[in-house]
């Protein structure tokens, strides 16, 4: 029996992944692994925190290497080799020993692309014609900068890009002037209402320039000196890093005639085929899909890249694994908040289409009485089907159980309303009796027993067309330190009477600082007869961040 060649080109996360389980399932094959670069197998969203510090030793991002694998699985992995070419028709493709200039074929039964993703460029800055302008993207790259600050006199640092990477890099290199240049909101794959939140946040801990470009650099030919911006702003820096996003390394693919989906990334089917026979694609070259939608997603990240991997491995020695999809799950620190999203935004259901009802759930992850913190929940929840669609999550502590239980509930199609029956972990050091999540969903029943409600954007408008009532039921000292335009102050305790010289015809909204009270209010006006009550999202404190977002973009423009 002929001993079947696996061929695989990239390594990281999805190529050793494929290699890995392919070895577990079977003894038989003879699997390779070609590489261009030195490492393999390594945390490329580690390099930000050895680069700050957090890490100690670079090693410690590096844990295995190709004797490692060959000694555990053997497994023939090959750094420093370029793959130059594919010949799809007889099955070779074609290989350069970057050491020593030498260039041979390799035959394959099955092919596996694995070839990653690249650095986004930008044009107003090559990074390869200045000392001082790094990417974050491998392990040398992290050597570089880190070699870069001990041994010049770095005291400012500019970061061009606010997502991931960015933010986590602002972090980290706190102890210098850091400026952070992003062209739009930060972590602009949010709703622009949490992005603000961060930015907020932020304020007084690097100076942004959000909705900004670079205009012009300047230059002592080797360095970049100075950076002028879009919006005016010109500065000093000692030291640039681009963290724009990345695209997949689809070349050696697209030549051989392999489809590239409409995010630009390999299209792939559940069997992470792709549409030439015998070769496959995994992990940031490859175009990921949504669980439920079947929509296609590009989110490269090393969890989906390991899952893909697997799959690949599994399917080619015997197995049946296929790929789900994905929700775009993903989370970030920065200083002591946290980010987190899956599923949809607010913005992405609406682009696709579906009509939505938007929960901002604000509550702490702990009582009070154990030092809780507040954090804000954004559902999406899909108007017809009810079932949750996303969420996106700002806190402090606790965001990862939270967005986990969520993006667990999104996957398997739970309804926004089954959230308040699940059967969470509680004591006072984790959670409160009713959890953020669980609010989440008694808030999303409360809508479908007709408790509406509403979001600041859409009372806006509805105040501009004067169509709209609105009762502020806190007290009169909250009432005067801040409350929405037009809104008459009747507290809670006061409503029934109030409510007496009210016309139940009219539509009102009703709002307290966070939401609790305001659905209190909602509750006695529906009961009373009135015909249209809604209950702000997220109270006055939302409503008031919504404000300030407004205000900052009206500076700017």
């Amino acid at each position: 029996m002929k001993t079947k060649n696996i061929v695989i080109i990239g390594s990281v996360a999805a190529g050793t992944s494929v290699a890995a389980k392919a070895r577990r399932n079977d003894e038989t094959s003879h699997i390779i692994v070609f590489d261009k670069d030195t490492d393999i197998s390594y945390s490329v969203c580690g390099i930000p925190y050895y680069i700050g510090g957090e890490i100690a030793e670079i090693d410690e991002l590096t844990p295995r290497d190709a004797k490692w694998f060959k000694d555990r699985f053997n497994i023939d992995i090959h750094t420093s080799h370029e793959v130059l070419a594919i010949d799809k028709d007889k099955k070779m493709i074609e290989v350069k020993n970057l050491l020593t200039g030498d260039t041979f074929n390799q035959s394959y039964d099955e092919l596996v692309l694995a070839t990653g993703s690249r650095p986004r460029s930008i044009p107003q800055i090559d990074d390869q014609a200045y000392h001082n302008v790094f990417q974050v993207k491998t392990i040398n790259d992290a050597k570089l900068i880190h070699h870069y600050i001990e041994v010049n006199n770095v005291k400012e640092i500019t970061i061009v890009g606010g997502g991931f990477i960015g933010l986590e890099m602002l972090e980290q290199l706190a102890a210098y002037r850091v400026r952070l240049i992003q062209r739009s909101a930060l972590m602009s794959q949010l709703d622009e209402d949490m992005s603000f939140m961060i930015e907020d946040y932020l304020a007084d801990k690097a100076e942004l320039h959000t909705y900004s470009e670079i205009a012009a650099v300047q230059s002592d030919c080797e360095k970049v000196t100075g950076i002028e911006l879009t919006d005016g702003s010109v500065f000093a820096t000692d030291l640039v890093i681009l963290a724009v996003g990345v695209v997949p390394n689809t070349e050696l693919a697209s030549n051989i005639g392999v489809m590239t989906g409409m995010t630009g990334a390999v299209k792939i089917n559940e069997r992470l085929e792709t549409n030439v026979p015998h070769i496959y694609a995994v992990g940031d070259v490859a175009e990921a899909f949504h669980v439920h939608t079947k929509a296609p997603m590009y989110r490269p990240l090393g969890s989906t890249a390991n899952k893909m991997g697997r799959i690949v491995g599994d399917r080619l020695t015997g197995g049946d694994l296929t790929f789900r999809g994905i929700l775009g799950t993903g989370i970030v620190r920065v200083f002591d908040m946290t980010i987190a999203q899956t599923g949809y935004t607010e913005k992405e259901a609406l682009a696709a289409g579906v009509t939505v009802d938007v929960i901002h759930n604000i509550k702490p992850n702990r009582p009070e009485y154990m030092k809780g913190r507040e954090m804000t929940i954004k559902a999406v929840i899909d108007r017809d089907s009810e079932k949750i669609i996303g969420a996106q999550i700002i806190g402090y502590e606790g965001v990862d159980k939270r967005i986990d239980v969520l993006a667990t509930a999104i996957t398997f199609g739970a309804k926004a309303e089954d959230l308040f029956h699940l059967d969470l972990a509680y004591t006072p050091a984790f959670s409160t009796t009713k959890d953020p999540v669980i609010y989440t969903g008694m808030i999303s029943h409360n809508i479908t027993r007709g408790r509406k409600i509403m979001t600041p954007e859409q009372l806006l408008k509805r105040i501009a067309d004067h169509t709209i009532t609105v009762l502020d039921v806190r007290s009169p000292k909250q009432y005067e330190q801040a409350h929405v335009r037009t809104a008459i102050n009747v507290p809670l305790q006061q409503l029934r009477h109030y409510a007496e010289q009210m016309d139940k015809s009219k539509p009102v909204v009703t709002y307290c600082n966070k939401g609790t009270t305001g659905n209190a209010a909602q509750n006695i006006l529906i009961n009373l007869g009135f015909n249209e009550v809604y209950n702000l999202s997220g109270g006055n404190t939302n409503y008031q961040r919504y404000m300030k977002m407004s205000e900052r973009k009206e500076r700017i423009r």
